[in-house]
C-alpha cells in the first residue's frame, strides 16, 4: 500500500512539474509578445535626432532599409527565444548600428589586395595586374569622351576594332586582328566563322576543360560545329588527322594544354606539322593558344614553339589567345590570323555581343605598345613577366633583409619572423608544370592565434593574402608588386608598436566552469 501511495504521489508530482513547465512557457511567450510589441515603429525611428543626422549623409531609402534590417534582426532574435535587449526609440544604438550598415553598403566590394601567395596569375585575385602605362592610359580616358567609334581624320563613324589592329599585327606578325571579351568567346566566334555546320577535327588529348567547368566540346556545340575526335588521350599522330579528313571537314583545331600536362608514353602533333597537313589538304588550321605568351619563353620553361609569334611563323590560319594571363593586359580574347577569316568573323551577328569597351581597348593598346618597344622592355615593364623573370637570388636577399630588420622588433610583440626558400607557381591556366624558386617570409607565434591574425589581414583596408601552413603565415615575395612592400612595412610597424600584439589576435581560450 505504501509503494502504491508513493507511486501515486510521484505521478501527481510529475503532473505538477508539467503544469509548472507549461506555465513557465506561457509566461515566456507572453514576455516575448510584450517585447515584440515594445519594438519601436520605423516612422518614430526616422524622427529620432540621431537618425536625422544620418539623413543628412545618406538617401532616406538607404536609412530606412538599414533600420528595417535592424528591426528585423531584433524581431528574429526575440522570436527565436534569444536574449535580445529592447532599445528605446531614443537610444543612440539605432544611429550607431544603422551607420555601420550604411558605411558597409558604400564600401567597395572590388578592392586592391596584396598577393603574397606565390601564384603569379592567381585567378581568384584577378590574374594579371596591368602595367604602369596601361594604368596611366585608363586614368586619362576613363572620365573622358574618346574617339572609340569616330574617325578623326575623315570626320565620320569609325570602327573600334580598327584602333588596335595594325598594332596587334605588328607585334604578332599576323595579317589581321580582332578583340572580343575573352578567349572562350574568341574560340567560339572563330569556330562559327570557319566551320559552322561542319566537322572540326581535334585530338582527344586536347579536349580540355577550362575554369568554371566550361569544356571544349560544349563550346564547339554552341558554335554550331561537329566535333570529330582523333587519336587517343596520350598519343595522336599526323596520320590520325589525315585519315579523318573528309568532305565534311571544315577545320583542323589544335588546343594548347595550358592548364595540365600529360607525361610518359605521349605523342602530339606540333602546330607546324598540322599546318603543313592542312595546307596540303586544303583545310584551314586554327590554334587555341590560350595563355597569351607572345614571345618565345626562356629555354628553362620547357616549352618552345607555342608562342603567338611562333604559331604565326608556322603558318596557322588563326590563333586565339588571352589578352591577360601571360600577355599581361586586360581580360579579353585576341584573334590574330588571316584577314579573310578575321573579316568574316567580324561580320557575324554574335561578334557585336562579344565586343569590348573603351577601357579594355585602352589598356590593351598600352600593353601592346610596351611589346612594340622591344622584348627586353616587355620583360621589365609587364608586371607578370617581371614577376616570372625575377632572379631568385634577389628574392633571397630581400627576405634576409626583412628578417634582419624586423625579427627583434616583432619578437617583443610575441611574433617570430624567418624566411625559407620555396617554389612559386605561374597559375591562371598557364604553364602548369613550371615552378619558380622563391623566398617566403614566415610569421609565427606561440602566444597569438595565427589563423585569427590571417583573418585580420584579409579585413584590412588593403587586404594581405598569404598562405597558412604548418601553423605559420607565409608571405611569398615573388608575387609582390611595386608598392606592396610599403603596405607590409606599415603592418610590421603596427605589430612592433603593439607590445601585446594586435588587439584581439591573442588566442582565446574558453574558461573552465568551476
Amino acid at each position: 500500500m505504501t509503494q502504491q501511495k508513493g507511486a501515486f504521489e510521484g505521478r501527481i508530482g510529475g503532473g505538477d512539474g508539467l503544469e509548472i513547465q507549461a506555465e513557465a512557457e506561457v509566461r515566456a511567450e507572453q514576455e516575448r509578445h510584450r517585447l515584440l510589441a515594445g519594438l519601436p515603429q520605423l516612422g518614430r525611428l526616422l524622427e529620432q535626432e540621431g537618425i536625422q543626422r544620418l539623413l543628412l549623409d545618406y538617401p532616406r531609402s538607404w536609412v530606412s532599409d538599414a533600420l528595417r534590417g535592424l528591426l528585423a534582426d531584433r524581431r528574429g532574435r526575440l522570436k527565436a527565444g534569444e536574449e535580445a535587449e529592447i532599445w528605446a526609440v531614443d537610444s543612440e544604438r539605432w544611429e550607431t548600428k544603422a551607420r555601420e550598415k550604411l558605411e558597409d553598403r558604400e564600401r567597395p566590394r572590388l578592392v586592391r589586395v596584396i598577393n603574397a601567395t606565390g601564384v603569379v596569375l592567381h585567378t581568384n585575385l584577378g590574374r594579371a595586374p596591368l602595367g604602369r602605362l596601361a594604368c596611366d592610359r585608363l586614368q586619362d580616358l576613363a572620365g573622358a569622351y574618346t574617339n572609340l567609334e569616330f574617325d578623326l581624320q575623315r570626320r565620320e563613324r569609325g570602327s573600334r576594332q580598327s584602333l588596335l589592329e595594325s598594332a596587334l599585327c605588328a607585334v604578332t606578325g599576323a595579317e589581321a586582328a580582332l578583340v572580343v571579351n575573352n578567349n572562350a568567346a574568341a574560340v567560339m566566334l572563330m569556330l562559327q566563322a570557319m566551320s559552322a555546320g561542319r566537322e572540326v577535327i581535334l585530338s582527344r588529348g586536347e579536349l580540355v576543360e577550362i575554369g568554371g567547368s566550361f569544356r571544349m566540346p560544349e563550346v564547339m556545340e554552341v558554335a554550331g560545329v561537329r566535333l570529330r575526335e582523333v587519336g587517343t588521350t596520350n598519343r595522336t599522330h599526323v596520320r590520325d588527322y589525315e585519315q579523318a579528313i573528309s568532305a565534311e571537314t571544315g577545320l583542323l583545331l589544335k588546343v594548347h594544354r595550358s592548364n595540365f600536362v600529360i607525361e610518359g608514353f605521349v605523342k602530339e602533333v606540333e602546330a607546324e606539322a598540322l599546318v603543313e597537313l592542312g595546307h596540303r589538304r586544303g583545310v584551314s588550321v586554327m590554334v587555341d593558344q590560350g595563355s597569351g605568351m607572345l614571345m618565345e619563353p626562356p629555354a628553362h620553361w620547357g616549352e618552345r614553339g607555342w608562342s603567338v609569334r611562333a604559331l604565326h611563323r608556322a603558318g596557322a590560319d588563326v590563333v586565339t589567345w588571352s589578352g591577360d594571363k601571360l600577355f599581361g593586359g586586360p581580360q579579353c580574347g585576341v584573334i590574330t590570323g588571316k584577314a579573310f577569316w578575321i573579316k568574316k568573323a567580324a561580320k557575324l551577328p554574335i561578334a557585336r555581343a562579344l565586343r569590348v569597351d573603351k577601357l579594355t581597348l585602352a589598356a590593351l593598346e598600352a600593353t601592346v605598345q610596351v611589346y612594340a618597344r622591344g622584348d627586353d622592355v616587355a620583360w621589365r615593364d609587364i608586371p607578370v613577366l617581371s614577376a616570372l623573370s625575377t632572379d631568385a637570388e634577389a628574392l633571397y636577399e630581400q627576405a634576409e633583409l626583412w628578417v634582419q630588420r624586423w625579427r627583434d622588433p616583432l619578437k617583443r610583440g610575441g611574433w617570430s619572423l624567418s624566411w625559407e626558400k620555396a617554389e612559386a607557381r605561374v597559375g591562371g591556366g598557364s604553364l602548369p608544370a613550371l615552378t619558380l624558386p622563391t623566398a617566403r617570409l614566415c610569421l609565427g607565434s606561440e602566444v597569438h592565434s595565427v589563423s585569427l591574425f590571417e583573418g585580420s589581414l584579409r579585413a584590412r583596408t588593403i587586404p594581405i593574402i598569404g598562405l597558412l601552413d604548418r601553423g605559420c603565415l607565409w608571405l611569398d615575395l615573388r608575387t609582390w608588386l611595386s608598392g606592396d612592400a610599403e603596405v607590409v612595412l606599415c603592418l610590421f610597424e603596427e605589430m612592433a608598436e603593439a607590445r601585446e600584439g594586435l588587439q584581439s589576435h591573442r588566442e582565446k581560450r574558453p574558461h573552465r566552469e568551476k
